[in-house]
């Protein structure tokens, strides 16, 4: 352990210190419950757990569980409970109103430490390099001390824990005749493992940790090979039959737990990192299988196993916050039923363009390798499905310089599909690809099909991070670029970096701007970002017809959303509605005062700076969107009513 570098031991210094905060808050939880319940007893039973679920959270709006946490609660042992569970429970339940003020003084008291204790949680969880200098560390210590201080922890204990004997062996007892029975397991399991085998190797390592007086090292190792048993099981599983009906989930959480104790039993060991995020990859629980990949690289920086798993999370992620998975032009489609689909939308006959493909060889060579490449990665009526095959005609395209060639080769490579996966390969492909002219060198004002794809693939990357250092910036100029060769998809993406303003100055008319090319050029995506930009700004009859585009042009997501967006719709046209009717009745009392005119004169002599503002521009911009517009509005219609009174009344002096 000696080779971890001393930023990286300050993170995992906190990272145990603030495990410490577990046990604390399982405790706080099981008083409360009984607070809550008029002493009932929290046993860590099922039964407790999905009566929990059910009354408790089940009747609330305030939780947002995950279903990996759902599950936990449900199990009903709170010694599963982690940090960020806990504390979602604590924070989120409601109280009983039969409470004295010094029971709701202590528990406003306990929120706020809880509130403290998540901020410097979600700090250290979202420090991507898992390095932290002195002074930050300090800072977090000195904070996190204060905090498991007032649940009761002792300081002097706390100290302990920044001693560098952490990342050494704990001293233990051992029984040698034990060590040897365990690694005779261990080994016995391995190989189990290896011909796949997976229920007998998990067999073999339960009995394994169950043996006593062996180190923790020795254990840590066989709980990290019992939950690979298990996420492989639960693969074998699911890919035996597409129509398992059975439930995998369970290996996948079972797969968890003992990862868990892995890394509990060797914290500062590379592999309980790493194996808790592949239990939280298959979980689909990506963010948090980022960060311990994230913990696991910091402890072996030059590991590639834990390199790959680390993009595999980031890149699924980001996709999954894209709604790729929704998007129909991802959907897997033979040659023949994209021809299909081709004549369908634009009229274009199937058969002359099987024609122009055979007359391409004579043409463009490197045009028709593609094409094939095309046909072997999704098959066609006399061609099978063969992902190798492909790869070689892509390659071949490539070697001879073909944007497209070298696009699509390293969409293979970074799958792996066909050719041995490399995402660092991948990436100089596109930027080879993306190298190129975006004009075709045979066919002038024709696009050089995969430069912009390229390019935007490359924008992808350094807004995921992926094997490059995330750079906002960077990625904002990749999907220009890729916007002004023609992708729908990059000028989709540049808008929504306008839009929230992320690494570029937010614009919000820049935002529309690009989302309407994008839309114009067929991404369902723009078309549902946009619809959304012009319900904000009050284009009520454009944002329906983009929305009912989006969902037209088969965007699951906008078909998902229907109700949703239909309710906003109604709201904004309500508050139109009544916004007219106040601006009506306002000008109704503006017009019955007999020296209104009068009365601004004499406002505006009191000011020669002061301006008067036209009521009927002020509802026109309020009516766009206008914040500024709409209390300017507001603001002159409730003074005309004040002046109105006080014209009236005689009785004011």
């Amino acid at each position: 352990m000696a080779c971890i570098p001393p930023d990286v031991r300050n993170y995992f210094k906190l990272d145990l210190l603030l495990g410490r905060s577990c046990s604390i808050l399982r405790q706080v939880f099981k008083n409360r419950y009984s607070l809550f319940t008029g002493g009932q007893t929290w046993d860590d039973s099922s039964q407790c757990g999905s009566n929990y679920l059910v009354n408790i959270i089940g009747k609330s709006k305030k939780f947002n569980l995950t279903a990996v946490q759902r599950t936990l609660i449900h199990d009903g042992d709170s010694n599963q409970f982690d940090i960020t569970t806990l504390t979602t429970l604590l924070l989120n339940t409601e109280r009983p109103k039969k409470l004295n003020k010094t029971q709701i003084q202590q528990l406003n008291n306990e929120d706020q430490l809880l509130i403290e204790l998540r901020e410097t949680r979600n700090i250290l969880a979202h420090h991507p390099s898992k390095s932290i200098d002195n002074n930050e560390f300090h800072q977090l210590w000195s904070k996190l001390v204060v905090i498991l201080v007032a649940f009761g922890e002792v300081q002097e204990v706390l100290d302990t824990l920044k001693s560098e004997s952490i990342f050494e062996q704990p001293m233990q007892s051992i029984n040698e005749a034990n060590v040897r029975e365990i690694l005779r397991l261990n080994s016995l399991g391995t190989q189990a493992h290896k011909e796949e085998k997976f229920f007998d190797a998990i067999a073999l390592f339960t009995k394994a940790v169950d043996i006593k007086d062996v180190s923790n090292h020795y254990r840590a190792i066989v709980y990290s090979n019992m939950s690979a048993s298990r996420l492989a099981l639960y693969d074998q599983r699911v890919n035996l039959s597409h129509v398992y009906n059975g439930n995998p989930t369970d290996q996948r959480y079972h797969a968890l737990r003992d990862a868990k104790q892995a890394r509990m039993l060797s914290s500062t060991s590379w592999q309980g990192h790493y194996r808790v995020g592949k239990a939280y990859s298959a979980l689909n629980e990506h963010e948090k299988a980022i960060n311990s990949y994230e913990r696991a690289l910091a402890l072996d920086p030059n590991n590639i196993k834990i390199q790959e798993a680390l993009t595999d999370s980031r890149q699924i992620q980001c996709q999954q916050a894209r709604h790729d998975h929704l998007d129909p032009r991802g959907q897997p489609v033979t040659m023949h039923e994209h021809l299909n689909e081709m004549k369908q939308k634009y009229g274009i006959d199937s058969h002359q363009i099987r024609s122009a493909h055979n007359l391409l060889k004579q043409v463009d060579p490197t045009a028709a390798d593609v094409v094939a490449g095309h046909k072997y990665e999704h098959g066609d009526i006399d061609i099978k499905q063969d992902y190798e095959q492909a790869a070689k005609y892509f390659a071949k395209a490539a070697n001879q310089g073909n944007a497209e060639g070298l696009y699509n080769l390293a969409r293979l490579t970074d799958r792996g599909l066909g050719v041995r996966k490399d995402p660092q390969l991948a990436t100089k492909l596109l930027e080879q690809a993306a190298a190129q002219s975006p004009e075709h060198s045979k066919f002038k004002g024709i696009p050089n099909i995969g430069v912009a794809e390229a390019e935007h693939s490359l924008g992808l990357r350094y807004m995921e991070g992926v094997l490059v250092p995330k750079n906002f910036s960077i990625a904002a100029q990749w999907y220009q670029r890729a916007a002004d060769h023609g992708s729908a998809e990059a000028a989709n993406n540049l808008a929504i970096m306008y839009l929230n303003g992320t690494g570029i100055e937010k614009n919000l008319e820049k935002a529309k701007q690009l989302f309407e090319l994008s839309a114009r050029r067929g991404d369902p995506k723009a078309m549902m970002n946009l619809a959304d930009v012009l319900l904000e700004i009050n284009e009520l009859e454009m944002a329906r017809t983009w929305f009912d585009r989006a969902c037209e042009a088969g965007n699951l997501y906008a078909q998902a959303q229907r109700n949703e967006f239909e309710s906003r719709l109604r709201q904004k046209q309500q508050t139109n509605e009544n916004s007219s009717q106040n601006f009506s009745q306002t000008m109704k009392e503006v017009n019955s005062f007999s020296d209104f005119i009068k009365a601004i004169k004499l406002m505006d002599s009191l000011s020669h700076k002061s301006s008067i503002y036209d009521l009927n521009i002020l509802n026109e911009h309020a009516k766009r969107g206008s914040w500024t517009a709409e209390k300017l509005s507001n603001a002159l219609r409730h003074f005309y009513v004040a002046l109105n009174i006080l014209m009236q009344s005689e009785s004011l002096s």
